[in-house]
This record gives structure tokens, sequence and C-alpha cells, in this order.
């Protein structure tokens, strides 16, 4: 039985636990059926999200283009009819597994501007948390940056992939914004800018870590740092 008959089933049963010749109160029927429905929705979102978690490594691996829910599915515990119950297509669930992954990273360096007391502590912990998370998750992001050259191509997810790139914006332009707030300057580059400058630097050390270069983690730091070091600033007017 499938989810929604299983949503069916319950629902005809609370409806037919009158007494016989008697209809149920329609107050407490519509709780009933709304109850019933809220629960068959996040069941249903929640084995979305147990899904996308389980195509990720497959994704991250082999990348958008060689990637089906048919390899998907050779690739974990769920068959290719229940991947294509829960998701419309290939597309559909590689843009929630990205959407699900961002979730987590767009806030990644927020508690490192939290908890900084200096723009010095701030520029270390960020430059070393940018090197770290190159070092662990390396496949992750080369699953997203894979996905955005895609959306050049592919309009059917070219609306989330822009909505991700400008929360991945605005959580870098709030490290910036921080450390030039410590410094006591206003910074000179926009949002866009201060973000292009960083991405590019971690797309191309990106390129360097799957290559094998040993390094460069700790020339991702380095440039991340002489990045903030370099920034065109001017002093804040009174």
């Amino acid at each position: 039985m499938t989810d929604v008959d299983q949503a069916a089933a319950v629902t005809a049963s609370v409806h037919g636990s009158a007494a016989p010749g008697m209809a149920p109160a329609s107050g407490v029927a519509e709780t009933n059926r709304d109850r019933v429905s809220r629960r068959q929705v996040d069941k249903f979102s929640e084995r979305r999200a147990q899904l996308a978690d389980a195509a990720l490594q497959t994704l991250a691996e082999l990348g958008y283009a060689r990637t089906s829910l048919r390899e998907i599915a050779q690739n974990s515990q769920f068959s290719h009819g229940v991947l294509h119950y829960y998701f419309s297509d290939k597309e559909d669930l590689i843009t929630h597994c990205v959407r699900q992954y961002e979730a987590a990273c767009v806030t990644r360096y927020d508690e490192i501007v939290a908890t900084a007391g200096s723009a010095e502590e701030l520029k270390r912990e960020f430059s070393a948390a940018m090197a770290q998370t190159l070092r662990t998750d390396a496949p992750m992001h080369r699953l997203w940056y894979d996905l955005r050259n895609q959306s050049l191509f592919e309009e059917s997810f070219r609306a989330d992939v822009l909505e991700i790139n400008q929360r991945r914006e605005e959580m870098i332009w709030r490290v910036i914004s921080r450390y030039a707030s410590f410094a006591g300057f206003e910074v000179a580059l926009s949002p866009g800018a201060a973000y292009a400058v960083l991405d590019g630097l971690f797309q191309q050390a990106l390129l360097h870590h799957l290559a094998g270069q040993l390094d460069a983690a700790e020339d991702l730091r380095a440039n991340v740092v002489r990045v903030l070091d370099s920034l065109e600033v001017r002093e804040a007017s009174a």
C-alpha cells in the first residue's frame, strides 16, 4: 500500500468512527481531516529528504551528466520506482538534493561572525573554515558548481540555482561587512563583487584539490587572508 493509500485509509477510518445513524460533528471531522492531511504532507517531505540524502553521495561522485534515477537507485537501498514516485525526474531530485545541502551550508560561517571579537580573529577563523570545508566537503562543492554550470543550459532549475547563489552571497557579505565593521572601514566592493572574488578563489582551489594538489587548502586559506587584507576600502565618514 502506498503512502497515499494509507492516508486515504486513515481518513476513511476517521470519518467512519461516528455512532451509526449519526453524522460526525463537523468541527471534529474537519480537525481530523486537517490532522491526517498535515501528517501525510510531513511524511512525504521526510521521505523526500531521506531519498535526497541517499542520492547525494552518488550525485557527488558521478556528477549531473552521468547520473540517472536508475543509477541512484542502484547505489542506494531504494528502488527506481520509489525514487520516481517521490521525484518527477532527475532535475527534481538533484535540485532538492542541492537545496537540502545548501540549507545547512549557507549558515556555515554565521557562528564565526557571531563569536569573533576582532577583525584579526574573524579573518583567522573564516579563512581556516574555508580551507577546512574544501578538505572535507569537496565532492559536495563539486556538485554545487556542476549544478550551477548546468543551469546555464537547463532552465528548469535555473531559478533554484539563482536563489541558492543569492543566499551564498549574503552569507559571505555577512562576513565581509562584519570584518569591515571591526576594522573601521566601509567596503568599496559591492556584495556581489566581494562574493565573486571569494567564490572564484574557492572554485579554483577546489579544482587544484581534486587534481591532487596537497597544498590547495592552505593556499586557499592564505589567499582569503590576502583578499581581506587588500579590500579596497575608504574610512567611514563620521
